[in-house]
């Protein structure tokens, strides 16, 4: 497949101290099966869904007191110039730009409101090989409590158009790539996040059953935070998994009601 247009969600991971834990929990939750540890990439281990790779779990590097939780990377064709401008607008750049082998080049980045992504100039590894589907990885939100400074930020970095939910309930943006809605942005204050919670990248996987979805997790020690709840979009909740990594589940097939009308900003 081509690599994909720059500021499109390419890949997603997850650090997890029990990597046996996590296979155990997403292979139920979501149906994945796990590829061979890569050692000489600190045990890396991609996910797939029907054959298909869909995310990948690491092990935290040796020292690190990192909490459990999932990174969207952004597409890139130079991930140099991407932190060029991460810094440029007030972001900071955690780690790299890094090679890794002949995968690609990766960077980990804060936005200057404290929401962490990845970015990615692919090389053989060009991201998600499955979208949409139950199983794959199917949208993502920044959910911040410093909106404002994220909606400067974010299409200063990457070709972003913006369009605004015409709302008065949430304070919510969409992304877009040459029209088409890649990401969105959701306003995080007052109650939304609770006072310890930092800003964040909600990752979103689709499933078929959302209610059966959530079954499992609590099976697993997960946990329910916001839903299920029916939209225009599916029904879908706020999820954590056992080891605390936040996430999103929906069932795309489920909708309910007319998608709210959007404004150019």
């Amino acid at each position: 497949m081509a690599a994909l247009p720059e500021g499109t969600p390419c890949w997603a991971d997850a650090m997890f101290t029990d990597l046996e834990g996590a296979k155990a929990f997403y292979g139920d939750v979501l149906g994945w099966t796990f590829g061979e540890s890569s050692s000489e990439y600190g045990n890396y281990t991609q996910a797939y869904s029907d054959g298909k790779a869909v995310a990948a779990i690491v092990p935290p590097m040796p020292g690190s007191q990192a909490q459990s939780a999932w990174c969207l990377y952004l597409a890139s064709p130079d991930a140099a110039a991407t932190a060029e401008r991460i810094r440029t607008n007030g972001g900071e750049v955690v780690m790299g730009p890094m090679r890794v082998g002949d995968f690609g080049t990766m960077v980990i980045a804060r936005d200057p409101g404290g929401v962490v992504f990845g970015v990615w100039q692919a090389g053989v590894h060009e991201g998600f090989e499955k979208q949409g589907e139950p199983g794959a990885y199917s949208w993502a939100e920044i959910v911040t409590r410093e909106p404002g400074r994220a909606d400067s930020f974010f299409p200063a970095v990457f070709p972003y158009s913006t369009r605004k939910m015409d709302s008065e309930q949430i304070d919510y943006r969409i992304f877009l790539v040459g029209g088409r809605p890649v990401l969105g942005r959701m306003g995080a204050e007052g109650d939304f996040l609770p006072p310890e919670a930092p800003s964040y990248v909600s990752v979103y996987f689709a499933v078929d059953d959302t209610d059966a979805a959530i079954e499992r997790l609590k099976k697993h020690g997960g946990k329910v935070y916001f839903g299920p709840m029916d939209s225009p979009f599916g029904r879908f909740a706020a999820v954590g998994d056992q080891q605390g990594a936040a996430f999103g589940l929906i069932d795309l097939g489920r909708t309910v009601g007319d998608q709210p009308p959007t404004a150019d900003v």
